[in-house]
């Protein structure tokens, strides 16, 4: 446990959260929306500091990441805990394992323990040149990506984030000397599509697009087709026309198929057609490289 970074305190031992987007007024003894970060006595603190759930060794193309550091192996970690709620998360086992309700009725966060130094010589002596923090949202466990960065870049090592987007910029600024690349799901362009599936808003997140363009982050974005939800030939021409225009044409879109999962089991698979029609919507449009996925 550690104290959080990017909160102030409010009346009557209240606190209000400015890691992300959701903006969280947390009362003494409460957690925010992420289920990590804890208002005890005023004072706000990160419970999965080095708490990690998840380890492993991947292909970074399976971030997915097509054009940073292609071929590689990179090592990847994640903690409990996500600022959305996405109703078809994948990863629901692990991102929602913090939320009161969820799987764990006790107040312990589920995780081993590691170091940041631990994580950067266990990428070293696997051979990757690169620790990517993913499988859940690298924003909530902020402080703990933030010190593996900082070691990382020590060693040389390259850092990755598969990000939902929702970080607020503040953080993304005290981040930024050490964040190399990321892959942001660009989930729907409909705000409505946002606020229903995943407890969010679709603004912050084409605006940090935006920066990580402007300051020089490798962008990737990955938008999963939802059929009936966001796999009109309007809304995919809209996704891809934003890239196109705000981000450039250079910059690559992963199209994927979505799989039943979580508590969005009535949808149907997408067909494999349906997704190389997005990535020929893509290339219409003038996306230099789209990426059909998970067909």
């Amino acid at each position: 446990m550690k104290e959080a970074l990017f909160y102030k305190k409010l009346a009557q031992n209240k606190v209000k959260c400015e890691l992300c987007h959701q903006f969280c007024q947390i009362s003494p003894g409460k957690r925010g929306l992420c289920g990590v970060r804890e208002n005890q006595a005023g004072t706000l603190f990160t419970l999965v500091y080095g708490q990690v759930i998840a380890v492993n060794i991947d292909p970074v193309e399976k971030k997915p990441l097509y054009h940073f550091l292609p071929g590689t192996k990179t090592f990847s970690l994640a903690t409990a805990g996500c600022n959305f709620r996405c109703t078809n998360c994948q990863n629901a086992d692990i991102s929602q394992a913090s939320k009161e309700g969820y799987f764990f009725e006790k107040k312990e966060i589920p995780g081993e323990k590691i170091t940041p130094q631990a994580a950067v010589d266990r990428a070293l002596a696997a051979g990757c040149p690169s620790l990517s923090y993913t499988y859940t949202e690298p924003t909530i466990f902020f402080e703990f990506a933030l010190d593996c960065m900082k070691a990382a870049k020590e060693k040389n090592l390259k850092n990755i984030w598969v990000s939902n987007g929702y970080t607020n910029q503040p953080a993304l600024e005290m981040a930024k000397p050490y964040l190399d690349a990321v892959n942001i799901d660009l989930k729907f362009f409909r705000d409505e599509s946002y606020k229903k599936i995943c407890g969010a808003r679709l603004q912050p997140i084409l605006d940090n697009l935006i920066w990580y363009k402007k300051n020089g982050i490798w962008l990737e974005i990955t938008t999963l087709i939802m059929p009936t939800i966001n796999d009109s030939g309007e809304e995919l021409g809209e996704i891809a026309r934003f890239i196109k225009d705000n981000l450039g044409k250079e910059t690559p879109w992963h199209v994927s198929a979505f799989f039943p999962a979580y508590k969005l089991i009535d949808l149907p698979p997408t067909s494999p057609e349906m997704v190389l029609r997005a990535k020929k919507i893509g290339g219409e449009i003038g996306l230099k490289y789209v990426y059909a996925g998970n067909i």
